[in-house]
């Protein structure tokens, strides 16, 4: 039955997915805008356009799967939704304010566990009870183990790179890196679409669900994964040049062949990633590239002092979301 609270709850999702968009704009585009190969207006639209080309390719939808199963069904209602997605966008909107690329993937995993604990809680069961531990313990795993991922990759690239250029000429090799970084960042866009978007898609479809308008398991409608897709490559375009600022300057400085080697094994492990199922955040996995084509200069080139601060609000993003979520919960579960 479509009531206003589903209306809303999926008004929500979708204005989340925006954030997502601007949010995490600048993972796609950091790199390619700070080395001046195109100009902020360009790379968004770049990136907007390829974050969208994602759903012509991507039909299975895996990650979206993954997040529909955090929280066990019997626990799902509308008003558990539509608090973990206020603190969702709460948190993005806070940590955008202050130009810090936490992930809005974490954020709304843990708005959307936090507030189905809470419930749980409300109905005498144990609060871990309401959450699928196995995917829960998963995607924590992968805090760790995504930008580790990323920065192996971005480093084994580096150093293939310089061993295959070392005897280039500076000039003429800059030149072709500037070429090759409008592939590897439009791979990363694409990228960045097929995990990221899906995260709301299975957010909208428990929705359904926990509305009784489609049954569990019945076949995703058509209309989720195209809004979704539309919903985030807008907030692609609107960017985010705070987070920009941080993650193409602020980590270690980018040359043209290191942004083709952060952005590649960016796409690299967002790919592998999606087909394994696990909802990773693109930020940690971009930032940990990027970190990764600064040590093949030399560990002092990291600035590490911004990447333990960056570190600090990845750890906290899930906890402090889910409290949110909680408290929202309280407020709204008698609407």
């Amino acid at each position: 039955m479509v009531t206003t609270l589903l209306v809303f709850v999926v008004a929500l999702a979708l204005i989340f997915d925006y954030t997502n968009g601007f949010h995490d704009a600048a993972n796609s585009i950091a790199t390619i805008v700070s080395t001046k190969v195109l100009t902020p207006f360009q790379a968004v639209l770049m990136a907007a356009v390829f974050n969208f080309a994602a759903y012509f390719f991507i039909k299975d939808h895996k990650v979206a799967n993954t997040v529909a199963k955090i929280v066990h069904e019997e626990f799902i209602t509308l008003h558990v939704i539509l608090a973990g997605l206020i603190a969702a966008i709460t948190w993005n909107l806070t940590t955008w304010w202050f130009g810090i690329p936490s992930s809005s993937s974490h954020t709304l995993i843990g708005g959307f566990a936090g507030a189905g604990i809470t419930n749980a809680l409300f109905l005498g069961a144990h609060g871990l009870d309401a959450v699928n531990l196995h995917y829960i313990l998963t995607i924590i795993a992968y805090i760790v183990l995504a930008p580790f991922i990323g920065l192996f990759i971005a480093y084994f690239i580096t150093i293939m790179i310089l061993h295959v250029c070392k005897r280039s000429k500076p000039a003429s090799a800059e030149r072709w890196f500037k070429r090759l970084q409008l592939v590897s960042a439009a791979a990363l866009s694409f990228a960045h679409g097929t995990n990221d978007a899906q995260k709301v898609m299975g957010i909208l479809y428990v929705a359904l669900v926990a509305s009784k308008i489609i049954n569990s398991g019945a076949a995703m409608p058509e209309w989720i994964p195209l809004a979704c897709y539309t919903a985030i490559s807008l907030g692609t375009m609107s960017g985010g040049w705070k987070i920009v600022k941080t993650m193409g300057s602020k980590i270690t400085k980018i040359t043209p062949l290191e942004g083709v080697a952060a952005e590649a094994a960016g796409a690299i492990t967002l790919f592998i990633t999606e087909r394994l199922a696990i909802p990773v955040s693109t930020t940690h996995t971009i930032t940990g590239s990027i970190i990764g084509v600064g040590l093949t200069k030399r560990v002092s080139a990291v600035r590490w002092g911004v990447t333990i601060n960056l570190v600090w609000a990845w750890i906290i993003t899930i906890p402090i979301s889910a409290l949110i979520a909680g408290l929202v919960f309280m407020l709204v579960r008698h609407w």
